[in-house]
């Protein structure tokens, strides 16, 4: 259970998806505007990792590493097929993300207005196939390890949007130089809360 919580504070505050290794930056900076859209991208990156990180730990110790197959076979002790990660990964990524797509769209049309592209895009955001890969290289030990890593990635990912909306929404009402109004500013922000949050890494688990 310790573990556990290591892990799920750990992959939000020590290894934040935005602030320690600024993954995911489009969506982050596009659908940043208004709190609410960014709660709603939030909450759909959370569901996404916590359902694809679990599924891509079973995919990767089940079919994908060496001799993941032999509760198939013995015969197939041997096989290897770790270089089709990438392409499992992302379909998986890819499905799961059509299924929010369609239950956005059904039961939230505003919020999937307010959207846009940037829902669909969720599947080839670089901190979703993050959150498989980091799983994948850290190789944990069991699957309740790798959805607690996916749910930990997702929150600390909605708090770095969540945060960043908040103060642009705030912002818009301050007299920001004419040349860093926009995206200037909410890099220099960004880069700031980046440096808050390197307070963390003296955290002990």
């Amino acid at each position: 259970m310790q573990d556990l919580l290591n892990i799920f504070v750990k992959s939000i505050f020590i290894d934040n998806m935005i602030f320690a290794y600024f993954l995911g930056m489009c969506s982050y900076l596009a659908v940043s505007k208004k709190v609410s859209t960014a709660l709603g991208l939030g909450a759909a990156v959370i569901f996404v990792l916590t359902i694809t990180v679990p599924a891509n730990y079973l995919l990767q110790n089940y079919v994908l590493s060496e001799g993941a197959l032999t509760w198939i076979s013995p015969e197939f002790a041997e096989v290897d097929l770790s270089f089709l990660s990438f392409i499992l990964f992302i379909a998986v990524i890819a499905s799961m993300v059509q299924l929010v797509e369609m239950t956005v769209e059904k039961y939230a049309p505003a919020l999937y207005g307010a959207l846009g592209i940037f829902l669909p895009l969720i599947a080839v955001n670089c901190a979703i196939l993050g959150g498989s890969l980091f799983m994948q290289e850290r190789n944990y030990a069991s699957i309740s390890e790798a959805t607690v890593f996916g749910l930990g990635s997702g929150i600390g990912w909605l708090l770095a949007i969540v945060a960043i909306a908040a103060i642009r929404e705030k912002i818009q009402y301050s007299n920001v130089p004419a040349p860093l109004k926009g995206l200037g500013i909410t890099f220099i922000i960004t880069g700031l809360m980046g440096i808050a949050f390197m307070s963390f890494l003296g955290i002990k688990l």
